[in-house]
C-alpha cells in the first residue's frame, strides 16, 4: 500500500508546462505517429491534443526543438519520414511568420545550431531511424542536451516505453505538456480508486496484451476478451476472464458473445476498453466493435477508451461526448493499470 502511495505521489508531482520559463531553448517530445497514406495525414488528432502545449511554448517565446517517432522502421526509412507530419503541423499552426526548418539527421550539430539561430521551431526527422532511440542510449540526444535549457514531454501515449527520448526526464530539466498531464490524471482516476465492479474489455489483434492479464485480474472484477486475442491465449486464466468464443471464420464476436458482453458493461462502475472486437478495417467484422461501443457508451459507470480501432468506432458512431476520456494509446493505459506508474516519470 505504502508503494502504490508514493507512485501515485510522483504522478500527481509531475511538473506542467505551464511552469517553464521565457526564452528558453525547449526539446518537445510529441507524439507524431500518424496514420498516413499517399503522403496524406488520415488523422491528425494526436497533433492537435499537443497544440496548446506547442502554443504556449511560444507565447512564451521560447524556441522548440520537436522531437518524435512514426512506425517501426529497422533504419532509415523514406516511407516513415516525418516531413509529412511536420507540414501538417506547420498548416495547424496557421501563423506564416513563424520560421521553421526540418532536420533531417540528429547527429548534425551545425544544422541544428544554424536552425536554432535562426528559426523558432526545429523539427527532427523520426527518431527510429538511429538505433539509440529504442536501445535507450542517451547519447543519440548529447548534442540536443548541450544546445538545450530543458525537455517538455507531450507524448502520452509512449510513455510506458524506455526509450531515448522519453528518458531525457532523467538528463534534464524536465516539464509534461498539458496533455500529458491531462491523460496522466484521467487514467490515475483509475488506478486511485475506481467504481466497482471494474470491467476491462481487451481486444485487438497485439498478444502483448495478453501479458497484463494477471495483474489485472487484481483489480477488475471482469475481464472481457475479444478481437484475435482469444486465438493467441495458451494458458488457463482465471473466472474473472471470459474469453469470447467469436464467429465461425474468427473475425467478430458471435450473438452469444455480444449478448454476453453487453450484458456485464451495462452492469459496471467503471468501463476500460482498449482493441476493437473484430476485424475493424472490414465492414463486415464491425458488429461487434459496434454493439460494444454502444453498450460502453450506454453504460452510467466511468469510461475510459484507447486505441485506434476503438477510438475509430466510437467516433464513427457519434459518441464521443458519452466516453470519460480516449486515451492516446492502449498500451500505456494498461501499463500505468497495473504498475501504478511510467518510465516517463520514473
Amino acid at each position: 500500500m505504502l508503494e502504490e502511495l508514493r507512485k501515485l505521489k510522483n504522478m500527481n508531482q509531475l511538473k506542467s508546462v505551464s511552469e517553464i520559463g521565457e526564452n528558453l531553448t525547449v526539446i518537445l517530445r510529441l507524439d507524431l505517429d500518424l496514420p498516413i497514406e499517399n503522403d496524406v495525414v488520415l488523422d491528425n488528432s494526436r497533433l492537435l491534443k499537443s497544440l496548446p502545449t506547442i502554443k504556449l511554448l511560444l507565447e512564451k517565446n521560447n524556441k522548440i526543438i520537436i522531437i518524435g517517432h512514426r512506425g517501426r522502421p529497422q533504419s532509415r526509412d523514406i516511407n516513415l519520414s516525418l516531413k509529412v507530419v511536420y507540414v501538417e503541423l506547420l498548416g495547424l499552426l496557421e501563423n506564416n511568420l513563424l520560421n521553421s526548418v526540418f532536420i533531417d539527421d540528429i547527429k548534425d550539430v551545425n544544422k541544428i545550431k544554424t536552425g536554432l539561430e535562426n528559426c523558432q521551431i526545429i523539427f527532427i526527422e523520426n527518431l527510429r531511424f538511429w538505433k539509440e532511440e529504442e536501445e535507450n542510449d542517451p547519447l543519440l540526444f548529447e548534442n540536443l542536451k548541450y544546445l538545450s535549457d530543458a525537455f517538455v514531454n507531450d507524448a502520452f501515449a509512449v510513455a510506458h516505453r524506455k526509450s531515448a527520448s522519453v528518458m531525457l526526464q532523467q538528463w534534464m530539466e524536465t516539464y509534461y505538456g498539458l496533455s500529458f498531464c491531462e491523460e496522466a490524471e484521467k487514467i490515475g482516476k483509475l488506478v486511485e480508486n475506481p467504481e466497482k465492479p471494474v470491467t476491462i474489455v481487451l481486444g485487438g489483434a497485439k498478444e502483448d496484451k495478453l501479458k497484463y492479464l494477471p495483474e489485472l485480474e487484481k483489480i477488475a472484477d471482469y475481464i472481457l476478451v475479444g478481437g484475435k486475442l482469444p486465438k493467441l491465449i495458451k494458458e488457463s486464466v482465471g473466472e474473472k476472464v471470459k474469453i469470447a468464443k467469436l464467429r465461425e471464420d474468427g473475425l467478430d464476436l458471435n450473438d452469444e458473445d455480444i449478448r454476453k458482453f453487453k450484458e456485464i458493461i451495462l452492469q459496471s462502475g467503471t468501463v476500460v476498453w482498449a482493441g476493437a472486437m473484430g476485424m475493424y478495417e472490414d465492414n463486415n467484422c464491425q458488429k461487434g466493435t459496434t454493439e460494444i461501443a454502444l453498450a460502453v457508451a450506454e453504460s452510467k459507470g466511468y469510461k475510459v477508451i484507447a486505441g485506434g480501432d476503438t477510438a475509430a468506432s466510437i467516433k464513427n458512431l457519434g459518441l464521443e461526448n458519452k466516453i470519460d476520456f480516449i486515451c492516446s494509446g492502449g498500451g500505456v493505459m494498461l501499463e500505468y493499470l497495473v504498475k501504478g506508474t511510467l518510465p516517463a516519470w520514473e
